[in-house]
């Protein structure tokens, strides 16, 4: 079975997810594309199975003045919580251990095409090789400080652009895949 972990994210054009108190309300900053309300994500959404995010991440999406915006299952990396609301119960689980186990039981599960999402969860990956495909959408805003998308590595990675695409109101979406023939679970 072919298996699959996928990031879609936005960032500043100097690299940040968030600004430097944690915020991400300069992503609303930009009124959406006449040409695509979502950007994409819509079509990114029917591509994955399931989710895996960090806990800081969930917390900021469940804090959200809406309903739970995902259908799909949601794992959720978290030594520190002990239990999702009861509302997300079905909805979220909770999963610790190293991520060659958290992605043996999310494959045990039936789910093989990942969304990964969260800035400290996709950066963990990332030093384990584990990242497929990344979707980056820049918007042309600086923030010059908060919390950047990518960490340190222990070796470098290669991806190829596979796609590229300038929206009408200044956003930048560029799709990489990786190209190296790095070992994953």
């Amino acid at each position: 079975m072919t298996k699959s972990n996928k990031v879609f994210i936005a960032t500043s054009l100097d690299g940040y997810i968030a600004d430097s108190k944690g915020n991400i309300d300069w992503l609303h900053s930009f009124p959406n594309s006449k040409e695509s309300s979502d950007m994409g994500y819509g079509e990114f959404m029917n591509s994955v199975d399931a989710l895996i995010m960090g806990r800081t991440t969930f917390e900021t999406v469940a804090g959200f003045d809406i309903p739970w915006p995902y259908e799909k299952p949601v794992y959720v990396l978290s030594s520190q919580l002990k239990e999702v609301p009861n509302e997300l119960k079905g909805k979220v689980e909770l999963v610790t251990g190293t991520l060659q186990e958290i992605l043996h039981q999310i494959y045990t599960d039936g789910y093989h095409h990942l969304y990964i999402d969260g800035g400290k969860t996709i950066q963990s990956f990332l030093r384990e090789a584990l990242i497929d495909e990344i979707t980056i959408t820049v918007l042309p805003i600086l923030l010059g400080r908060g919390i950047p998308l990518f960490g340190e590595l222990d070796e470098p990675q290669r991806y190829a652009c596979v796609h590229s695409r300038v929206f009408d109101n200044g956003v930048v979406q560029n799709q990489f895949v990786k190209t190296d023939s790095s070992e994953k679970a």
